[in-house]
């Protein structure tokens, strides 16, 4: 089963003047010139390995008996003796100097020649032993390389100092800059959140006029953190506010202080407000602000994160005045921000940004509609009462699925299929046309649906049912789609009563009508599951364990662990707990039971409906009754 309605809030300048002449340069490139040095390196090596052999084997080239003769007779001055080389030198009776050599083959050891001769090499005066210097390719390859990493070296140094010498700016701030009304946006580009504006016209007018509050005694709000679901507008908000004031705006998020290198995040935070205060008045916006911000001490923070988020803290509030510098910072968590930068005088305000409201959908709706063409039978209207929990990005995501889905089919203009194709695309994902499916999952597709929608329906306090379909929808087999008639900010203990008996109902359906349960109900008993440890651990509801918290929801649910690094209660109410949830969950799968086996022709008629036509709509499922 699938529900579509979630109940967790979570320029270039073509005008150039005549009179200027444009040089274009191009940049030559660093490659050949590599290759050039490494060649010469090679080259250089070479002809050095060429001098010194040359050298070794200079004067004349005589036989190695004749040299052995000489040598017997004591006519030499001195001999030098290599690895396969041996040079003679002497001075004959004209007084001339003689130079002579003779090669050692491979395979001949000059030491057993020369004793068959009966000379002992070892015994004669004025012979020197020298290795020779041979110089292998590894050697050539090993000057290659560090020739090769010195030069490469300096072209990356000359490189980095080239685009102002990045490579040493680890402790700079990589905040973006926008100066003005040049971010693009203001409070008319967002809807649905009136109340947020109004009270962020207020830090506008702040910055336009900072002489009229000052002149009061009045102080201006150092920050202003924006606290909301993903997607209802965070980001949009704080552009817009330094598109209204005319100031400049630096962009920055939690994540950009954090660096591999310790301190390096503190020195960017000094660096961001040293340029803030050299622009005011101005607005630093920090995005996800809790990546660096969450509670020390704690295992939600890392040491070096906490130097990060002490240097914000003596920013925001230390002993440097800070006069005309907002900052504006959005999370998805606060409740895992550090209780000192939430003071006054840090940040003084925090505005929570809701989920549209059905008004505010509907607005949203119209922003994101002025650039699209639809059929007059499209009433967005009746779209923004459909689309309850649906944030602003869910609904602008929306309506692009569906400008996708038409001009995927070669049209400009939007009609009622698309819309309603893409409000389920964008909660369920696409829809699936298996072929080649087999007959027996799709009779227990059906089964499985229809016993959702029968359960619902003969449950008081259940949402009404729009659409029943066993097409497959990213990971569903089948989907219900359950469509609320009204926005709520309270949920009651018998809806959540009503949402877990008609959740478990598609496993109940499998059982009565099929004889088997199948693995589609994993993400029905997930979602069941934590439906009913919520109302006894976090709501109260439960008779047995009373109104008191059991743990904490958010560390508990996305993290595994609480501040404490353990869980908050005793074993014995840990097993309270789990008795509790279980018994909630067997009493709504045994109501599910009871009310299909009260109407099994209802749900055979839905069934045969499903396998006709695939896709039920909510009226046709109500002509059933």
């Amino acid at each position: 089963m699938a529900n579509s309605n979630s109940k967790d809030l979570g320029k270039n300048n073509k005008n150039t003047p005549k009179n200027v002449n444009i040089r274009i340069v191009k940049k030559k490139s660093k490659v050949p010139s590599i290759l050039v040095i490494i060649a010469v390196s090679i080259l250089l090596t070479l002809f050095i390995n060429f001098i010194i052999n040359m050298f070794s084997y200079s004067g004349e080239e005589v036989g190695l008996s004749q040299i052995l003769t000489e040598i017997s007779d004591g006519t030499y001055d001195k001999v030098v003796i290599k690895d396969d080389i041996i040079n003679l030198e002497y001075t004959d009776d004209n007084g001339d100097f003689i130079k002579q050599y003779a090669l050692i083959s491979g395979n001949t050891d000059f030491y057993s020649v020369a004793s068959d001769a009966g000379i002992d090499v070892k015994s004669l005066e004025n012979v020197y032993y020298e290795p020779k210097i041979a110089i292998t390719f590894g050697d050539i390859l090993t000057l290659v390389m560090i020739i090769g990493a010195f030069v490469l070296g300096y072209i990356f140094i000359k490189n980095m100092q080239g685009s102002g010498g990045q490579i040493f700016d680890f402790g700079q701030s990589k905040a973006r800059l926008m100066m003005g009304k040049k971010s693009g946006t203001n409070f008319d580009d967002v809807a649905g959140i009136d109340e947020v504006k109004e009270e962020l016209k207020e830090i506008v007018d702040f910055l336009k006029y900072p002489k009229k509050y000052s002149s009061a005694g009045a102080r201006i709000p150092k920050g202003v953190l924006l606290a909301g679901a993903p997607g209802t507008g965070k980001t949009l908000l704080a552009k817009a506010v330094a598109g209204e004031a005319g100031v400049p705006f630096f962009h920055s998020s939690g994540s950009e202080f954090e660096e591999m290198l310790v301190g390096a995040g503190a020195s960017r935070v000094r660096d961001l407000f040293n340029k803030a205060r050299k622009a005011a008045p101005c607005i630093i916006f920090i995005d996800e602000i809790d990546a660096v911000a969450k509670k020390r001490g704690t295992v939600l923070h890392s040491g070096a994160g906490e130097q990060t988020l002490n240097q914000i803290l003596v920013e925001m509030d230390g002993l440097e005045e800070r006069t005309n510098v907002i900052v504006l910072a959005a999370t998805n968590r606060p409740d895992v921000l550090d209780p000192a930068i939430l003071r006054p005088g840090r940040f003084d305000r925090t505005v929570v940004v809701p989920m549209p409201d059905f008004k505010g959908r509907k607005e949203i709706l119209e922003v994101h509609a002025k650039n699209k063409k639809f059929e007059e039978n499209v009433n967005l209207e009746d779209l923004a009462k459909k689309t309850i929990g649906y944030s602003g990005a869910d609904l602008e995501n929306l309506l692009n699925e569906a400008a996708i889905m038409a001009a995927l089919e070669n049209r400009k203009i939007i009609n009622r299929e698309d819309i309603a194709e893409a409000y389920l695309k964008v909660k369920l994902g696409r829809k699936k046309r298996d072929q080649d499916k087999d007959e027996e999952d799709i009779k227990t597709t059906a089964y499985h649906e229809a016993g959702h929608a029968i359960v619902a329906k003969f449950t008081p306090y259940s949402d009404p049912i729009e659409q029943v379909s066993i097409i497959s929808r990213g990971m569903a087999g089948g989907v219900t789609v359950y469509l609320p008639e009204k926005d709520t900010k309270h949920l009651f203990k018998d809806q959540i009563l009503a949402h877990m008996r008609s959740g478990v109902a598609g496993r109940a359906a499998e059982e009565l009508f099929i004889g088997r349960i199948s693995t589609g109900a994993s993400s029905d008993i997930e979602n069941v599951t934590e439906m009913a440890r919520e109302m006894v651990t976090q709501y109260g509801m439960s008779d047995d364990l009373g109104m008191v918290k059991y743990g904490d929801a958010e560390e508990t649910k996305h993290l595994g662990y609480n501040y404490g690094g353990g869980r908050a209660y005793s074993e014995e109410y840990a097993k309270k707990i789990d008795d509790e949830v279980k018994n909630l969950v067997d009493g709504a799968y045994r109501e599910a039971k009871k009310i299909l086996e009260e109407h099994k022709g209802e749900v055979e008629k839905l069934v045969k409906m499903l396998l006709e036509k695939e896709v039920v709509t909510g009226e046709e499922f109500e002509s059933i009754f």
